[in-house]
């Protein structure tokens, strides 16, 4: 297995990194006090990360995307993961199922996402589906001149500041689950679109998740992405690469986290000592350290999977997304601990983070999910 990391992919993780530290890392607390950024400034900020060259990095080369592949991926979303959720949607890791739009698509949807002039976003949960895809309720019946859809979407996130929602909508009842489903493009001004709740929510201030319903909602035969009865396939094909994404952005928060806490363990002084010097400290930061990097290295082994087509590369994400976040809570609870009643305060970013972390564990398939998937591929395999 070769993990080494080409000199290119290198430089664009440091550009990333320079470009949170100087334009996003100043807005953190001033976002997360007020639950909300300015629509204006992240028109602006979007702008700026088109002009880098780093907006929808995860798009491929030919559709005027990054292109730079699952590795690069992880790299650029290490980087991310020190900086917070809202935040993160300012460098455009834009939905992976636009690669299957048409010809006319690629002109009003995917081009002018890629320029930053549009945002879209993905609608899967309902309240009665979230892992379970069996369980989606909202239908949508061929009529003339287009479709007509009804039913309603909760957990939705960007939903209410997206132009674009991508949604997952049942086409064939009687269809298995890859044939059932049709992706959707409706536009957030389209009439039978009504969003019904924001929700209030542990972390992630300013990065809103919404509830949405629609009511006989008619959109025209160019709004289907990907083919009638592949939106299975059109929503789902990304699903190991986005896992492996939240990973790679819960090692960078982890490898923040650290830093923060070896700084403060050689500067804070107890007993006459600085808490470095104290041995149940020492093994609070050795333990942190070996599971960041464990972390890392199976987030790296799923990247090169998945770059190389390996069959296993599904599990391996499952692997990496399942002990990633995990470990990233840890990380959040040790830092805490090791800065006392310091790190309880919402002064630093100390709190913030170990409220932000726990989302991550449920987001993108659970950690029960991944250890079903994982614990499935153990007992095939005998």
């Amino acid at each position: 297995m070769d993990l080494s990391i080409p000199l290119e992919l290198r430089q664009i993780q440091d550009s990333v990194r320079a470009f949170i530290h100087r334009e996003l890392a100043p807005l953190e607390q001033q976002v997360d006090l007020a639950d909300d950024v300015d629509s204006a400034t992240m028109r602006e900020l979007r702008q700026r990360a088109v002009s880098l060259g780093i907006y929808g990095f995860n798009l491929p080369s030919e559709l005027g995307g990054g292109g730079i592949g699952p590795l690069g991926e992880v790299l650029v979303g290490e980087e991310i993961g020190r900086t917070t959720m809202p935040l993160a949607e300012v460098i455009g890791r834009l939905p992976q199922s636009l690669v299957h739009c048409d010809q006319e698509q690629v002109d009003w949807l995917l081009k002018p996402a890629l320029r930053a002039e549009k945002t879209a976003c993905i609608a899967l949960t309902e309240p009665e589906a979230g892992s379970d895809l069996g369980g989606i309720r909202t239908r949508a019946v061929s009529v003339d001149g287009g479709w007509q859809i009804s039913g309603s979407k909760q957990f939705i996130s960007n939903a209410e500041t997206s132009d674009y929602i991508l949604l997952l909508a049942v086409t064939d009842a009687s269809a298995s689950l890859r044939d059932r489903f049709t992706v959707f493009v409706i536009d957030r001004t389209d009439p039978g679109l009504h969003f019904t709740h924001r929700f209030r929510k542990l972390g992630w201030h300013g990065y809103h998740i919404s509830s949405f319903s629609l009511d006989d909602c008619k959109v025209g035969p160019d709004r289907v992405l990907g083919g009638v009865g592949n939106g299975f396939a059109t929503m789902m094909a990304s699903v190991n690469r986005t896992r492996l994404y939240i990973a790679a952005r819960c090692v960078g928060a982890a490898q923040e986290l650290k830093k923060l806490a070896a700084n403060y363990a050689v500067t804070r002084q107890t007993f006459g000592q600085t808490l470095g010097q104290h041995e149940a400290i020492q093994f609070m930061l050795a333990d942190m350290d070996v599971e960041l990097e464990a972390a890392r290295l199976l987030v790296l082994a799923a990247a090169w999977k998945l770059d190389l087509g390996e069959r296993d590369a599904r599990i391996a994400a499952s692997r990496a997304k399942l002990y990633a976040t995990e470990m990233a809570g840890r990380a959040a609870d040790t830092t805490l601990q090791i800065f006392g009643g310091a790190g309880f305060m919402a002064d630093l970013p100390i709190e913030r983070m170990y409220r932000d972390l726990r989302g991550y564990r449920i987001g993108e398939g659970s950690s029960e999910m991944q250890r079903i998937q994982i614990a499935r591929h153990v007992l095939a395999q005998g």
